[in-house]
């Protein structure tokens, strides 16, 4: 990934966002800004976040309950990822894995069909909720 000048804002955005494990909305954002003393509007902090989602460092995940944004670790090493959900606990994970490429390579050639990955979402049980259901 070639590197692109960020300004002080962007800057001051990505690093909160690198900070929020489970990510978080864009008002909760700007009030971790407002915390850290930086003097930023929430349209900017939007107008950040959504450059940010169009450089793939960070995904902008829409639940039932409106906009969360989460930093992707993988960008950084230039893998495409995928987003899980579990739908009893509302745990978001960033995955990674190899035979997604085969069906997303499947659905290009055979289906002429694109996906993006970076917006594509599985919903399912994470290993902590599957158990509680088996017991």
């Amino acid at each position: 990934m070639s590197v692109t000048y960020m300004t002080r804002q962007q800057q001051a955005v990505l690093s909160c966002m690198e900070s929020c494990t489970d990510g978080c909305t864009a008002a909760e954002l700007t009030d971790l800004l407002h915390a850290q003393g930086q003097a930023v509007g929430l349209t900017t902090v939007y107008r950040q976040l959504e450059k940010l989602e169009q450089r793939g460092i960070v995904h902008k995940i829409v639940t039932d309950q409106g906009a969360r944004y989460q930093y992707c670790h993988a960008h950084r090493h230039g893998h495409a990822c995928f987003i899980i959900k579990c739908e009893q606990c509302g745990l978001i994970e960033h995955m990674t894995c190899a035979h997604l490429d085969e069906l997303y390579s499947h659905l290009s050639e055979e289906h002429h069909f694109r996906i993006n990955p970076r917006r594509t979402l599985f919903y399912g049980l994470c290993q902590s909720c599957a158990q509680e259901d088996n017991v």
